[in-house]
């Protein structure tokens, strides 16, 4: 059984600092969701102008899943606090006064 088994991990990272936080933690067996923004999701996405999930985003998003919450809504504000108690872990990597 894989050393996180169990663990829940809510992530609201971009880019590599934070998905290789938690790509490490999924890899220990933890279940990661991410959370995106609507239409466009994680920039990194559409990193070097890819048309489609680039190879950047698939490598330090793998073994996760993602959800999609619009925090300039109050409903996705909303969500997002109501989501939080569900997991053992947050982490965030966003400037200060986003979240």
């Amino acid at each position: 059984m894989p050393a996180l088994d169990g663990m829940r991990v809510l992530d609201m990272t971009q880019y590599e600092a934070g998905t290789a936080c938690t790509q490490a933690l999924a890899w220990l067996g933890a279940d990661v969701v991410k959370v995106e923004r609507p239409e466009v999701g994680d920039p990194a996405r559409g990193a070097f102008n890819s048309s489609t999930d680039s190879e950047y985003f698939v490598n330090w998003n793998s073994n996760k899943r993602s959800v999609t919450v619009d925090l300039q809504k109050a409903e996705g504000r909303q969500l997002l606090l109501d989501m939080v108690p569900h997991y053992e872990v947050f982490i965030e990597n966003y400037g200060p006064g986003v979240i």
